[in-house]
């Protein structure tokens, strides 16, 4: 019987802003050119760290990825997103939602994993700068760069794979913008405990293990600033951390604000609630990706340096 009903839901209706629907357009219009700017951005940043010699780092390499990662992380929802504020009907084949989940759940975890590698590489060079070549050698980086993408990718594919065996019966109508993990296990017909006890223990290692690095490296970090005896050269060190510690923060500090806002428990108060919560989910994953690419290039002089050498570069061949 369970099978039976499953196999009725072929789609998911997304609920969106279908009960604000002026707020579309502008939504829509919004959420464009945040896109824009990420591709813009990232894909800058992308092709500074391959084509300038001297971003050929470890911290660069990483860099690289992460801008990678945003793109392929919003690529992966925003397209969705804004087709939705222009079409009637919001839906989305099952095949198609198990697919965009995966991708958004690998790219969130992956990039959890990578902040952490990053925290670590920054580390090494300023405690330890001596052992720093040998430490983070290309035969060290590549590996912990691959290793981030393959255990995100793992993590995703056991999440969504305890998701899509679930039966769902009747209700096929997710209150979000996108397939949302969350939102769609709140529509099965079956017990999910097993799915929340697998993304609890999921959340610990992806997100409490790269935390707890991070703050353990910026602990030895600011350490090692602090003994540094000249103001100048406490100001050089801080600054090559600078752009990645404020990454961080806007990245788990989202988070934290997301999940840690206490709930209404007034309904009309739950209903704008709701609303809000879907809204600072959405720009969650265009606001971060963004801003990314901007910090660095503000907060980082070799990234800027290189940016603008590329722009002289493709003055002089026109």
């Amino acid at each position: 019987m369970e099978i039976s009903n499953r196999s009725t839901v072929t789609e998911f209706v997304l609920l969106g802003l279908s009960a604000q629907p002026k707020l579309e357009k502008t939504f829509f219009v919004l959420i464009l050119l945040m896109y824009l700017v990420v591709l813009l951005g990232n894909g800058v940043l992308i092709l500074v760290t391959v084509s300038d010699s001297r971003l050929h780092t470890p911290m660069y390499f990483f860099l690289g990825n992460l801008s990678f990662l945003d793109i392929c992380y919003t690529t992966s929802s925003v397209p969705l997103v804004l087709d939705g504020f222009l079409t009637p009907k919001k839906t989305i084949p099952f095949s198609a939602c198990a697919v965009q989940m995966f991708l958004s759940f690998a790219m969130g975890a992956t990039e959890c994993v990578l902040l952490g590698m990053m925290a670590f590489d920054r580390y090494v060079a300023i405690c330890n700068p001596l052992r720093y070549p040998v430490v983070m050698s290309k035969a060290a980086y590549v590996p912990m760069a691959v290793s981030s993408w393959v255990a995100g990718g793992a993590n995703s594919l056991v999440q969504i794979s305890l998701a899509i065996q679930l039966p769902f019966c009747g209700d096929n109508v997710i209150n979000h913008f996108t397939c949302e993990i969350l939102a769609v296990l709140k529509l099965a017909c079956a017990d999910i405990s097993i799915n929340v006890i697998s993304m609890a223990v999921a959340n610990v290692v992806f997100l409490g293990v790269p935390v707890l690095s991070i703050f353990v490296s910026y602990i030895f970090i600011l350490t090692t600033i602090l003994r540094i005896p000249s103001a100048e050269g406490r100001r050089k060190a801080f600054s090559t951390c600078s752009a990645h510690l404020t990454v961080v923060v806007i990245f788990y500090g989202t988070i934290l604000f997301m999940y840690a806002k206490p709930k209404s428990k007034d309904p009309l108060g739950a209903d704008k609630q709701d609303v809000s919560d879907k809204l600072i989910s959405l720009f969650y994953g265009v606001l971060t990706p963004m801003l990314n690419p901007i910090i660095y290039s503000l907060r980082n002089k070799d990234v800027k340096v290189a940016v603008k050498n590329l722009v002289s570069q493709k003055r002089f061949t026109q």
